[in-house]
């Protein structure tokens, strides 16, 4: 019997499309929208299906401060949230709650 073996799961991995993208954002936001450490954490899985890279050199961060600011353990100013989401082709909007 051979051995199964498993990878990891990364949702960045299944993000391929535009269309991807928007739906992960707004389920992160219908599910976790009022924690801004869910909230950077999952525009890090985004900017991981993008080039990385390239993001941060948009944003004007080293990928190092990058990385750690959108880890849901940094704490990113809103600033750099518009900005890490505008480079990602994303707007921040706002609409009522009910």
């Amino acid at each position: 019997m051979e051995k199964e073996t498993f990878s990891p799961y990364d949702t960045a991995d299944y993000l391929q499309s535009e269309e991807d993208i928007v739906t992960y954002i707004e389920a992160v936001m219908e599910e976790g929208g009022d924690d801004p450490a869910f909230v950077t954490r999952a525009l890090g899985v985004v900017a991981r299906a993008r080039n990385f890279s390239q993001l941060a050199r948009d944003v004007g961060m080293t990928r190092q401060g990058l990385d750690k600011a959108l880890s849901g353990d940094g704490n990113p100013s809103f600033a750099t949230v518009v900005k890490v989401a505008q480079a990602l082709g994303l707007r921040v909007t706002f609409r009522p709650a009910a």
